[in-house]
């Protein structure tokens, strides 16, 4: 029997890290797929006691709350971004349901059926969806290990008129690169010369593996009109508390607010309390050098596999930060093919197509290097070199 679903809605697909997971979780299949920290890195105890502290405020901390948020809550997060350089009032913050929320209440605020929307190529799978279900045309602008082009970001402004720019600039989803302070400039500049908005993803920025802190978008905004800025703690603390935020110029602010309304009234009140408590006890900052510590190592074992197969067989840019590695194979290899060989020696990764809104370079994957142990990510890369050998193998032979 088919439905009468709305036109914007007949052309979704699911996600391809979704299905992936439903895949690996029913077997021994050591997973580099999913976008997931590490749950053995979660501050548990500390989170206990915090929701033990809203709990002990009675019914209020399980009332219903202001669409924009706890208020304590919206003056920490002003805390932490003015410690980063973003000057920010707490008044224009709004606290969504992760960061995704927010990147799904921007789409559904800005977006007609037809507007463009520019995005970096290869980009972040599910604000591709997100733009999708909205029935945008996504504008793929090519880029280097620096960021954005700008010659090409200028042509497809002027040439499609974007209702904003979307880009991850710190250690970006799927490429884990840090835009130079150059490019960012130029964005800002570009979009303040084409009077065009950009929204800023930063999930990933406190994962920084030196002591560079990249200047957000949002700061070289000289007069706060053209960067949205957007974040989350479930990269830094634990992602199931669902809790990320949203910041901009207050008529942006206030219309999203009104979005936000029509789509779940507010974040969860109770997980606005507990993160209040769990900030003001918590030793966020020896937390995050643990965090670093950790990140890194696992990414120096899954390079060193790498560096050790055939020379020139890879090819990728180590990651100053953030949780993933996007690899190019230097062969006639589509790694959806290599993914069904993977899965059968028990190791899974994310074929690369998915990311891409123009053209898709087939012979890319995402390794995730996060959730995984450094013994676990030892396994894993032996068994997905092991998958390689057999498709290469088999390549030869079919010729």
């Amino acid at each position: 029997m088919g439905y009468p679903f709305a036109t914007r809605v007949q052309s979704i697909t699911s996600s391809a890290v979704r299905d992936l997971l439903s895949v690996i979780q029913s077997g021994d299949v050591i997973s580099f797929a999913g976008g997931l920290p590490d749950e053995g890195l979660f501050p548990v105890q500390e989170l206990e006691l915090a929701y033990q502290k809203a709990f002990r405020q009675g019914g209020i901390s399980l009332q219903y709350g202001p669409t924009e948020g706890d208020r304590e809550l919206r003056r920490l997060i002003q805390e932490r971004m003015h410690a980063i350089g973003i000057s920010v009032a707490y008044e224009n913050i709004l606290v969504t349901t992760g960061s995704q929320q927010a990147i799904d209440l921007l789409a559904k605020v800005f977006l007609s059926p037809g507007d463009a929307v520019l995005v970096e190529n290869p980009s972040y799978l599910a604000a591709l969806q997100a733009f999708n279900i909205y029935e945008a045309n996504i504008i793929p602008v090519q880029s280097d290990d620096d960021g954005m082009i700008p010659e090409e970001l200028e042509e497809k402004i002027i040439t499609h008129r974007p209702k904003f720019i979307y880009a991850v600039p710190t250690f970006s989803n799927p490429q884990g690169k840090v835009w130079s302070k150059e490019r960012r400039e130029a964005v800002v500049n570009l979009a303040e010369k084409h009077h065009v908005l950009v929204v800023e993803d930063d999930p990933y920025s406190d994962l920084r593996f030196t002591d560079e802190q990249p200047m957000p978008l949002v700061v070289i905004d000289r007069f706060g009109e053209r960067v949205i800025y957007t974040s989350t703690f479930s990269k830094t603390i634990a992602p199931g508390i669902r809790i990320g935020w949203l910041t901009g110029p207050k008529e942006i602010i206030r219309m999203i607010a009104l979005a936000k309304q029509s789509s779940d009234l507010h974040s969860s009140s109770i997980d606005q309390r507990a993160l209040c408590y769990f900030l003001q006890d918590f030793p966020m900052q020896q937390h995050l050098h643990r965090l670093r510590r950790e990140y890194k190592q696992r990414l120096d074992i899954m390079q060193d596999y790498l560096k050790g197969s055939s020379p020139n067989l890879f090819h990728w840019v180590e990651p100053k930060g953030g949780m993933f590695l996007w690899v190019s194979i230097n062969e006639a290899i589509d790694t959806a093919e290599l993914l069904k060989v993977a899965v059968d020696e028990g190791v899974a990764f994310v074929p690369g197509a998915p990311f891409f809104a123009g053209h898709p370079k087939t012979n890319t994957l995402r390794l995730n290097f996060t959730h995984s142990s450094p013994e676990v990510i030892g396994k894993g890369m032996s068994r997905m070199m092991i998958a390689l050998d057999k498709l290469l193998a088999s390549s030869v032979h079919d010729r």
